[in-house]
């Protein structure tokens, strides 16, 4: 997909905040730090849209980007070694299981796994989840860069070994630096339009 027209619409916290329009969106999980925000710039051709940290557990809202007036990618708060108090934690929790298991509009999850690394028992935690609630997830492996090409098999396995891959659900590998699996990872997401 090309991406001319992209907007910020809003940072929500509460179901009463999130955007009225009834255009599919996608919600981007995955660890603090994994590549949410680079996966999202990459994807709509911006340099900083979605803004980046080294610092674990920025984004704290749920933050919807309208993209073409099409669909909306909504980047939820970073789960696992976030530098924030429990009780901080167990609210974000809450706000990212209340939009996932009640927003009508959300058509699947965009779930992003660094592919150097196992999936975490986060990440296993999560896609349990949504296997739980029945919904549909595109399971990007990030930063392929950072590995020899011929060493991608073997971490993709490993991938869908730990998850416990559900067949239905396809695995992307992605890399925000050289851009590899852009048009892969647009092409999963048409398919839940």
């Amino acid at each position: 997909m090309k991406v001319n027209q992209v907007e910020l619409v809003i940072s929500a916290v509460r179901p009463e905040q999130y955007p009225e329009e009834t255009i599919p969106e996608f919600a981007l999980a995955g660890r603090s730090n994994v590549g949410k925000s680079s996966f999202i710039n990459k994807m709509i051709g911006r340099k900083s849209m979605a803004r980046i940290s080294s610092k674990p557990g920025k984004t704290q809202t749920l933050n919807f980007y309208k993209i073409e007036e099409q669909l909306f990618f909504v980047d939820v708060p970073g789960y696992g070694f976030a530098k924030v108090s429990k009780t901080e934690r167990e609210a974000w929790g809450k706000m990212i299981e209340t939009y996932i298991t009640t927003r009508e509009q959300l058509d699947a999850v965009v779930m992003i796994v660094d592919l150097r690394h196992p999936p975490s028992k986060d990440d296993v935690m999560m896609y349990n989840f949504l296997k739980h609630y029945e919904i549909p997830c595109i399971v990007i492996a990030t930063k392929a860069d950072k590995i020899p090409k011929g060493k991608w098999d073997k971490h993709l396995k490993i991938v869908k070994e730990t998850l416990d891959l559900d067949p239905r659900d396809q695995v992307v590998l992605f890399s925000s630096e050289t851009g590899l699996g852009k048009d892969e990872a647009w092409s999963a997401i048409k398919k839940f339009m």
